[in-house]
């Protein structure tokens, strides 16, 4: 089911599957999501009005920020991107200019719908490969317009006819796929990313670059290739000019306004402390000043046009240690009206975390292991054991959350891993035993913890 079609209580339950807890935090994220599907009900007057209720998720680190906004990533057919505030820094000091966030999302949104329309014209798109693969397997040799045809033309096409219909055959049964053809190959050009300067607008450098490419990569140049690759390289040139580009922007354009979701995580990190003087906080303030804008809703220039971005949905994250909310600007505050914070994780989530998520530790690396041909088997009180581990080493040392699980396993089953290769065929069982053997002698020495776990 699509996103924006799911109701509030249908999205919880989606993102159940995969992140334990935190439920606040879930049905803040759901409820926001369904008011943009309201929104776009609206009657027109009334629908501008309407601004997203843009989301502070606060909370440790570990405990399922970032794996919400991953799984609204998989569940969207809406434009989203994921940014990392970090990377952002005011004009004038290096670093990536906050507007390439808005460049970013509609370039995610371009490509979401071009790849839209052209699985609508898959099956015309594959016919056009099939007979170009065909005319480069039998040559068809054209007469010049003035030159009589011989009389024997007919047979002669008949002929051809016939064997092109037995090499359409042998193309749908796979055996030409190791047989070489000569194709034009037209190179692409690789402006796409680039980031030179800081500040700058690297949307017309990137542009021209392009134009360049165009007018000096046009010609190609002929490769020999296996049929597989041609039929990918054919696949390729026949999709693009399959789907009309100006109406690729267009739907692009309107998905991001209507309905594109940013996230950005570790906004905390350019919070900083108020008042503070210089030092690593001399440029966090500007960016929060450089987000806003684009936050509140200003209009972007990217290569595709203008993107206004009063209606693109934000949601920011961060563990706000060291700093809190409060400390960000006031106007930056007030466009995240929704805040909402995630909770520590105790030894039950850990348990859970553990064996139910259907991503879940404990299944990840069972399957791992099925594929050295070996059966691990974990018992219940193991289970318990490694949470109770994960919960002690997260309260005494640095507090990490669920990534806690992933270095405790790592350790409990490095012998186990490092061997399979030679163990296949066994069935290994993980009890309360094996786990304090391998992780007793450091949980009983602090400091080796600390550096350990």
């Amino acid at each position: 089911m699509k996103l924006d079609e799911m109701t509030p209580a249908e999205i919880v339950r989606e993102l159940d599957k995969y992140i334990i807890g935190q439920r606040d935090a879930k049905r803040t994220v759901a409820v926001a999501l369904r008011n943009r599907t309201r929104r776009k009900r609206l009657p027109e007057a009334m629908r501008d009005e309407v601004s997203p209720k843009n989301i502070i998720m606060i909370g440790p680190t570990g405990v399922g920020k970032t794996e919400i906004a991953r799984r609204i990533a998989k569940l969207a057919n809406t434009p989203f991107i994921k940014v990392e505030a970090t990377k952002y820094t005011e004009v004038g000091y290096v670093g990536r200019d906050v507007e390439s966030m808005v460049r970013d999302l509609m370039g995610t949104a371009v490509q979401m719908t071009k790849k839209e329309l052209a699985e609508l014209r898959r099956a015309q798109v594959e016919q056009q490969v099939e007979e170009r693969l065909l005319d480069l397997l039998l040559p068809i040799e054209s007469a010049p317009k003035n030159q009589t045809m011989p009389s024997d033309s007919t047979a002669l096409a008949d002929a051809t006819k016939t064997t092109r219909e037995k090499f359409r055959q042998f193309l749908a049964e796979g055996r030409f796929e190791d047989r070489e053809v000569e194709i034009t190959v037209h190179g692409k050009p690789a402006a796409q990313g680039v980031e030179l300067l800081a500040g700058g607008n690297l949307e017309d450098l990137e542009n021209t670059i392009q134009s360049l490419g165009s007018i000096f990569g046009g010609k190609g140049k002929k490769r020999k290739v296996p049929i597989r690759r041609a039929r990918e390289i054919l696949t390729e040139e026949e999709t693009e000019r399959s789907v009309d580009q100006e109406q690729v922007v267009e739907i692009a354009k309107e998905r991001v306004e209507q309905m594109g979701i940013i996230f950005i995580d570790e906004i905390d990190k350019v919070a900083g402390n108020r008042g503070g003087h210089g030092g690593p906080d001399v440029s966090r303030e500007g960016v929060q000043r450089d987000i806003l804008p684009i936050v509140e809703g200003s209009k972007v220039s990217t290569k595709w046009g203008i993107v206004d971005t009063t209606h693109i949905l934000f949601i920011a994250a961060g563990a706000f240690h060291v700093s809190k909310p409060s400390d960000l600007i006031p106007e930056l505050q007030g466009r995240f009206p929704l805040r909402v914070e995630l909770n520590e994780l105790t030894g039950d989530d850990f348990l859970r975390i553990l064996q139910e998520p259907e991503n879940a530790i404990i299944k990840q690396y069972i399957s791992l292991m099925e594929t050295e041909d070996v059966n691990l088997v974990f018992t219940e009180e193991a289970m318990r054991r490694i949470s109770h581990i994960a919960y002690s080493v997260n309260s005494n040392t640095e507090n990490i959350g669920a990534r806690r699980l992933y270095t405790i396993m790592e350790r409990l089953l490095e012998d186990i891993s490092f061997n399979a290769s030679d163990m296949g065929g066994q069935t290994i069982e993980i009890n309360e035993a094996y786990v304090d053997e391998r992780l007793s002698s450091i949980l009983e020495n602090e400091d080796l913890s600390r550096y350990i776990l």
